[in-house]
């Protein structure tokens, strides 16, 4: 039997409506459905349409259950599709997870949080749960968090605590071992910029961290798998006037971080 044959036994289409009146929607009852559970039904989800059995949408706990089992009355169009007033946008997913008890996530926040409004209203507890930890989860991942090292004890926990590669930038203004040049500050902050921009944009896949009890001015280092790959010192010293400067190595820098996070 197919499936539409199936549905007009439940629930016999409307009679044509009048030219003159307004579309007609009727009512149906699906008691006694239970042995039908194979068969596919057809469902108009906000304009959006889809095919499943009654043996999906029981399969839970569920408002579906309620209205598929009989214990509801349910709405069928002129054409017999029974009508949900939905948006049916991320109904898909939900069929989805009545299926199978688990389902694929949309990527984004937004999307999670449409789909977890749709798994409310029809009381899937189970969705709503995994909408609630991906969003937990997604707010976790936003967090960008940089420790900052007190102790070479310290900094050897961490390192070798991380799987991930790490860019320690250690910067010491303190250190008034050696007099500055006008432009040392510029330079120094300029490194701290682009350390602050690649913790942003590659927080998540390497662990940034700062050192600010170092000997140096001004240095990078860059570890995987617990030990130092390379260093960059952007510090040097003007032996002719007994100046330590700090310099800004910009590209390089770059470079080596880049190269850390595609070797691992």
């Amino acid at each position: 039997m197919s499936g539409e044959s199936c549905l007009s036994q439940l629930c016999p289409p409307a009679a044509p409506a009048s030219p003159a009146s307004a579309p007609k929607v009727k009512t149906c009852s699906l008691r006694g459905a239970g042995g039908l559970g194979s068969k596919y039904v057809r469902l108009n989800v906000g304009g959006a349409l889809f095919y499943t059995t009654v043996q999906v949408l029981t399969r839970q706990d569920t408002m579906l259950k309620a209205m598929f089992s009989g214990r509801m009355e349910v709405f069928t169009d002129k054409d017999g599709w029974i009508l949900i007033d939905r948006c049916g946008k991320h109904f898909s997913e939900i069929l989805g997870y009545l299926r199978d008890a688990s389902v694929a996530l949309p990527k984004s926040r937004q999307a999670i949080h449409e789909l977890m409004a749709e798994a409310k209203y029809y009381l899937i507890q189970g969705l709503v749960d995994m909408c609630q930890n991906a969003l937990q989860e997604k707010k976790e991942q936003a967090m960008c968090v940089i420790p900052v090292v007190t102790s070479l004890k310290e900094e050897e926990r961490l390192i070798q605590a991380c799987s991930k590669p790490v860019v320690k930038l250690l910067y010491n203004r303190s250190n008034n071992k050696y007099s500055y040049t006008s432009n040392s500050d510029d330079h120094l902050l300029k490194n701290i910029e682009l350390f602050d921009k690649l913790s942003l944009r590659y927080n998540g896949r390497i662990l940034f961290m700062k050192d600010v009890i170092g000997d140096e001015i001004c240095c990078w280092s860059f570890y995987g798998q617990g030990r130092k790959l390379a260093e960059v010192c952007c510090t040097s010293i003007v032996y002719a006037t007994e100046k330590k400067q700090t310099k800004v190595s910009l590209g390089l820098s770059l470079s080596l971080s880049v190269s850390v996070f595609v070797s691992y």
